[in-house]
């Protein structure tokens, strides 16, 4: 019975709160304000990677990493001690932002206590920023929480960033929610910022980059796609409601 009253006034009282703040307002991504921030996504590090499958993994960073180039976003890379046990940028990640800043932390834990990194954050002129890193719980969660204190809308990229247990992520990205950071996936990152599928980039551009990066999605299109060009109907199966 207290357990019932207290999420009873628990529910009351958020109800109030919201309606005493006007109500929730939809933060929306915008391709032409938001920067990509990609955060010691090193080789060394990603061996602490332990909430998410390496593969997973791997192609979680790497799509990250390609978003940038399909909505046109400028991009900001950031190491940490690259030269000892964490390891540099993956190769692919270099070759796809050739002319993006790289800055080469030797000592920042918080890459906001970079000067460099910082202007070139600022450089971009964006207010909205996508981030992915390694560890969630540090190098993500620190960045993010001091985005949010400058006056940055954060909206992390659960899926690109991991940690070495699933309770340290949780942890972490409830710390972040708490803060306003908004957290998020990258199939919703991606649709947030697209909108509409007949918008460029719409579909023409989407398709092959979640074929590439979202298997369930891909399996989706290429069974549609077999269906149009190679499908006919066994008996029975146009008793099935459609």
């Amino acid at each position: 019975m207290k357990v019932q009253l207290f999420t009873l006034i628990t529910m009351v009282t958020s109800v109030v709160l919201a309606a005493a703040q006007g109500g929730y307002k939809f933060s929306r991504l915008d391709k032409d304000k938001a920067v990509l921030l990609i955060v010691d996504h090193q080789l060394g590090l990603m061996q602490l990677v332990r909430d998410i499958h390496p593969d997973v993994y791997k192609q979680n960073v790497l799509g990250h990493s390609e978003l940038a180039k399909v909505f046109n976003l400028p991009v900001v890379m950031t190491t940490s001690a690259e030269t000892g046990p964490n390891g540099p940028l993956p190769r692919e990640i270099l070759d796809a932002h050739p002319n993006a800043p790289l800055i080469k932390r030797n000592g920042e834990v918080n890459a906001w206590d970079n000067a460099e990194f910082r202007e070139a954050v600022k450089a971009t002129g964006r207010k909205q920023v996508i981030l992915g890193g390694i560890v969630t719980d540090v190098c993500t969660a620190f960045l993010a929480l001091s985005l949010i204190e400058e006056g940055y809308e954060v909206f992390a990229n659960t899926e690109a960033s991991g940690t070495m247990d699933q309770k340290l992520a949780d942890d972490a990205n409830d710390r972040m929610r708490a803060a306003g950071v908004q957290t998020m996936g990258l199939f919703a990152i991606t649709m947030d910022l697209m909108r509409d599928w007949r918008n460029t980039p719409g579909s023409l551009e989407l398709f092959p980059f979640l074929d590439k990066y979202l298997a369930m999605f891909s399996v989706l299109v290429r069974s549609h796609m077999a269906a149009v060009f190679n499908g006919t109907l066994m008996p029975g199966q146009d008793l099935i409601p459609h």
